[in-house]
This record gives structure tokens, C-alpha cells and sequence, in this order.
């Protein structure tokens, strides 16, 4: 019987494919029915190959989880992009390929994430996710997140709250 090798690591630019998949399938499964259709779709298209190689390649922090030598999941993080915040830093994004989620590998990847923040003090962080994610809400708080703001975000005429969670 042959073991799968896991691993996290930072994103290599021969990522960008593996990681724009992963987005893709991750991004219609959490979002169907929660940002509407035709602007889920056109965020998806925004974030092929192409986008994903140029982050790489300026230095963007992307952890990635392979499995079987296959991109199957990434957290992309770093400085909290609001001004004023206790929370230094920040995962912007933290998604597995919908066959690999609820298995570990989320936490493995937050972990992984968090780690590095800190190493770059940046210690204490926050994560943002839309309200109507029950499912993200959900591990975010299994992992300790405390709501600590929320916000409106706008989707053309629709309007959808986004909660901030923070770990210290």
C-alpha cells in the first residue's frame, strides 16, 4: 500500500495553474447562492493563471497544500490591509478543493499561515468571511475566531454583510 505525500509550502510560480483551479471549484462551491451568479463568475474569471503567476512572482505570502504532487488547497495572507487594527496580521484567503475539506487540511493550512505571520511579526490576525458562509463561519469559530468586526460588501446592487474574525 502506497501513502500520499502532504506537504505546505510557499507557492512557486509553476503554482498559478494548480492554484487557479483550486479557486475556481473552491470559489463556485461557497459562493453559489451567495454572491450573485454573474458576479461570481466574472471574480472567478479575474483569478486564472495569468493573475495568480503575477502574485507569485511579486512576492505575494501563498502557502499551498499538495497532496499527491497536486495543488489542492492555499491560504494567501499578510499585513491586515485595515490601518487601524490590534490584528497585524492577516489571511485575505484560505480555500481547499471541495473534495479535500473537512478532512484537517484547512487548519493545517491556517496553522501553516499563522506561523509564518508571526514570524514576520505580525503576530495576531484576522480573517474576513461574508455572513451567508455558514460553513466558513463555522471553522473560523471552531478554530478560536472571535468576531470582532463586520462590514458591508457590495456585489452591483445586492449587499452583503462580512464578518472579521481575530485571533490574538
Amino acid at each position: 500500500m502506497t501513502q500520499a505525500a502532504i506537504s505546505i509550502r510557499l507557492a512557486r510560480p509553476d503554482d498559478a495553474a494548480g492554484v487557479a483551479a483550486v479557486h475556481d471549484a473552491a470559489w463556485r462551491e461557497a459562493y453559489r447562492g451567495i454572491i450573485p451568479g454573474r458576479d461570481l463568475e466574472r471574480m472567478v474569471q479575474r483569478r486564472g493563471p495569468q493573475w495568480w503567476s503575477r502574485i507569485i512572482a511579486r512576492g505575494g505570502r501563498i502557502a499551498v497544500l499538495e497532496f499527491d504532487d497536486k495543488v489542492r488547497g492555499y491560504a494567501s495572507y499578510g499585513r491586515n490591509r485595515l490601518a487601524v487594527s490590534p490584528y497585524r496580521g492577516e489571511i485575505f484567503e484560505l480555500y481547499l478543493s471541495p473534495e479535500f475539506q473537512g478532512l484537517g487540511f484547512g487548519r493545517r493550512l491556517f496553522d501553516a499561515a499563522r506561523r509564518d505571520l508571526i514570524g514576520h511579526r505580525m503576530g495576531g490576525l484576522i480573517v474576513w468571511s461574508l455572513a451567508d458562509n455558514d460553513r466558513a463561519i463555522g471553522f473560523y469559530r471552531h478554530l478560536g475566531g472571535i468576531k470582532v468586526r463586520e462590514m458591508e460588501e457590495h456585489f452591483g446592487s445586492e449587499v452583503r454583510q462580512r464578518y472579521a474574525f481575530g485571533w490574538s
